[in-house]
């Protein structure tokens, strides 16, 4: 069983390089982003509450994101280990992460403040089907809609210059000290995040004493 981390500021390639892992090692990826974005694309009242959150460019409270993570690892469909995305953001996050699972790595997706900016404003999210797109580097056939169901693609709702200059700060004044309290540990492994998809994921499997991907 390997049980998986990975860390980056928004825009790192996360989610992308979780799932090429998760795909060849048989692993669950959870995606906290995700599970709150399904919240507020169904309008729950946890949606409500992080939609809220979100548009103001702040990340969500410690006991809200523990609550979802907890909850979604104790259904345990994760027979051959996990990979984690987007938590944990803070050092209190962290604590509460190693108390309760032991880790086989951490994975940190490093990339410049000026290369952020310029992957996060070209995301696009279909407003039918919720469809991740990049104007960068997954554009769509058709442009401004979805290659899957034809609906409008619209820019995130948090996705604005001065939510993700809050983002950044934040990131970096919390999410700064969670890598230096695992690197204490000796679980962190630090990859290049400006390279092509492809590149990133050959080196963070080399960093991780893993087999090359299956496929190219």
């Amino acid at each position: 069983m390997r049980k998986y981390v990975i860390i980056g500021v928004q825009g790192s390639g996360k989610g992308t390089q979780s799932l090429l892992l998760a795909r060849d090692l048989d692993l669950v990826h959870i995606s906290v982003g995700d599970i709150f974005r399904w919240h507020v694309q169904h309008h729950t009242k946890l949606g409500a509450q992080v939609r809220r959150i979100m548009a103001a460019g702040k990340l969500v409270g410690d006991d809200l994101v523990e609550g979802v993570v907890r909850g979604r690892l104790e259904q345990h469909d994760w027979n051959f280990g996990f990979v984690i995305d987007g938590f944990p953001r803070n050092r209190r996050q962290a604590e509460f992460f190693l108390e309760s699972y032991d880790i086989d790595g951490v994975i940190h997706l490093d990339l410049p403040d000026t290369e952020v900016r310029r992957r996060v404003l070209a995301r696009r999210l279909c407003s039918g089907c919720g469809m991740d797109y990049n104007l960068i580097f997954d554009r769509p056939e058709a442009e401004g809609r979805c290659d899957v169901c034809g609906g409008e693609l619209v820019a995130r709702e948090d996705d604005t210059e001065e939510a993700l200059a809050e983002r950044l700060r934040t990131y970096h004044e919390k999410t700064d000290p969670v890598l230096e309290l695992f690197r204490r540990k000796e679980y962190v492994v630090t990859v290049d995040a400006r390279a092509d998809i492809g590149t990133v994921q050959r080196n963070l499997r080399r960093e991780l004493g893993l087999p090359p991907p299956e496929k190219p």
